[in-house]
């Protein structure tokens, strides 16, 4: 039984198909774009960073409620344990003066008795033993020494800081799930290989059967088929087992059902990359440079507490009965709090967020540098890349010719059935190296674009 050269050349051409060149520059395949988004919807950690961006964002408003008054009602009952009085002398003289006055009224002489018929009022308390109190005040910052000005701007940083490292997140997110995807891709190629390898073996085991009754070959080639179908039978195990786990780490990372996943058929491209394109600003550079930004704003505002304050006080009792005779109703004044000298707490205090900018401005240059590298690797890596994808295509037509060579001296027996299964074994690995280099082109892209900031998903 011969095996056509033509069907070899049709498989080959049938895999090759499968790695069709597109532009990264265009979108991903729909399917993945769609898990990405449920991944970034899902991940607890952009979540956090979500919530993180928002609690910034309250502290700006809490800054800006600094400038708004603040009234609060107060209420209170107080039982002393008796009045408070005027001493003796003081009432006594209190009652003298009462007298005078109501004989000068009376036009009575100075000198004479005073009438017993007259009533005289009672020295009024200065405070009676029970107090109650119901008033309300008003407190308003005018002037806050541009303390809350600049924590409001050093919030609006750390609120940037901390967007732009969510978007940090969602990038290896993502560039998870894609790996986790070509990979699901590479191992359904995978299996494309291995099932045109299972027909060849059953070809093989046939010819070999029919040898063997016609007297033309031994039982130990038909055994050596076996093997070679058992060898093939655990490589798919072992494809199984990978897709499972794919699987998995896929619904770990997007919540999408494991139903759905099973049902997804994934399929490898090669892409071709403009070596030229524009290098855009890492989020992972913005997020420290805001994240420097806020440090310096918080090192003035640290500053600032030498400053000036100024506020408006009032106050407004409901109640009068039960105030003492020195208790104003109301009353509305203006102050000034100026903090001339707080034991170096403020100096030490923004020397040391001053410090923390000069950290970050070092990770900055740092994660610069790491950057420039990644991009020169991946680029080096995305070349090697394409090399190999040429030569592997020159191994699968050499394992091709050879095969079909092989194949056709084992049916004269020119050759024995361990030539033939070598030569299907070449041809078969040959198939696997395209894919897995194909699959190599495709990580050395994204990890690529991600090093220069142009990843789109």
């Amino acid at each position: 039984m011969q095996i056509n050269k033509g069907v070899i050349n049709m498989l080959f051409i049938s895999i090759v198909g499968l790695f069709s060149t597109v532009s990264f520059s265009q979108q991903l395949d729909p399917v993945l774009t769609e898990l990405i988004n449920k991944g970034l919807n899902k991940s607890q950690t952009v979540n956090i960073k979500a919530i993180e961006a928002q609690q910034a964002k309250l502290d700006q408003r809490l800054a800006k409620s600094v400038f708004i008054p603040k009234v609060t009602f107060n209420g209170s009952f107080t039982r002393l344990n008796d009045d408070i009085t005027f001493g003796e002398d003081t009432q006594n003289l209190l009652v003298a003066t009462q007298k005078l006055v109501i004989k000068e009224a009376l036009q009575i002489p100075f000198n004479a008795p005073f009438p017993g018929e007259i009533p005289l009022k009672d020295t009024p308390n200065l405070q009676d033993k029970n107090i109650l109190k119901t008033s309300v005040d008003l407190d308003w910052v005018l002037f806050s020494g541009f303390e809350a000005t600049i924590a409001i701007k050093a919030s609006k940083h750390k609120e940037s800081s901390l967007k732009y490292l969510g978007m940090a997140e969602k990038d290896k997110l993502a560039l998870k799930i894609i790996e986790a995807y070509d990979k699901l891709a590479l191992v359904y190629a995978s299996e494309k290989v291995l099932n045109t390898s299972e027909k060849y073996l059953d070809e093989q085991a046939f010819y070999v059967k029919k040898a063997i009754e016609n007297g033309l070959a031994t039982p130990i080639g038909r055994k050596k088929i076996e093997l070679a179908q058992q060898q093939l039978a655990g490589k798919k195990l072992e494809f199984e087992h990978n897709k499972t786990l794919l699987i998995e780490v896929l619904f770990q990372l997007t919540g999408e059902s494991r139903e759905n996943l099973r049902m997804l058929r994934p399929e490898l491209e090669t892409f071709s990359l403009n070596s030229n394109s524009n290098v855009e600003k890492r989020n992972e550079i913005k997020a420290l440079e805001e994240a420097e930004q806020a440090t310096i704003y918080k090192s003035k505002m640290e500053k600032s507490h030498f400053i000036p304050k100024v506020a408006v006080k009032g106050h407004y009792e409901f109640i009068e009965d039960y105030l003492s005779l020195l208790d104003p109703k109301w009353y509305v004044g203006v102050g000034i709090k100026w903090n001339v000298f707080d034991g170096n707490q403020s100096n030490l205090k923004a020397q040391k967020s001053k410090l923390e900018s000069e950290i970050y401005r070092e990770r900055i240059e740092e994660a610069e540098e790491m950057i420039d590298l990644s991009i020169v690797k991946a680029e080096q890596t995305y070349q090697s890349t394409l090399q190999n994808s040429k030569i592997v295509e020159k191994e699968i037509e050499l394992a091709t010719d050879t095969y079909e060579m092989v194949n056709k001296q084992f049916k004269n027996d020119l050759a024995s059935i361990n030539e033939v299964l070598d030569a299907l074994t070449n041809l078969e690995k040959a198939n696997f190296k395209l894919q897995e280099s194909y699959f190599d082109q495709r990580r050395a892209v994204t990890e690529m674009l991600h090093a220069k900031g142009t990843l789109k998903y």
